[in-house]
């Protein structure tokens, strides 16, 4: 975690249309952890608390390849000591709120890109 924004990255998030077969797929192959697998949302934990979630997406369509959109699709969890600083340092940075937010814990921005990535309170991961 950096000293400067308090914010490290928390995990990883794949969309898909079927977390517990992605989940299976992947703790097979790296050898990880199921630590939750439902029909919604599945997690991964690596030996050394690496992260890696699947989260079902209505309507999913995997990215082609090669892509020439370039679309991919994951997004990044990251853990913040202060989430409202940690927000206006990434408005300040170029990022954007989508007023569309999921709950109250979580706190969903868009980099300068687009791409969304969502700032939670580090406190919860233990």
């Amino acid at each position: 975690m950096t000293e400067s924004t308090g914010v490290s990255l928390g995990m990883v998030n794949l969309d898909c249309s079927d977390p517990r077969a992605e989940a299976a797929f992947w703790s097979a192959l790296l050898d990880w952890e199921i630590v939750m697998a439902e029909d919604e949302y599945s997690l991964l934990k690596s030996p050394e608390s690496m992260l890696l979630a699947f989260g079902k997406v209505p309507d999913y369509q995997p990215p082609a390849w090669p892509n020439p959109h370039g679309s991919k699709q994951f997004h990044l969890d990251l853990k913040a000591v202060d989430i409202a600083a940690a927000e206006r340092r990434c408005i300040a940075l170029g990022a954007s709120v989508p007023e569309q937010q999921p709950s109250e814990t979580w706190r969903v921005l868009l980099d300068p890109a687009g791409h969304p990535f969502c700032l939670t309170n580090a406190a919860n991961w233990g």
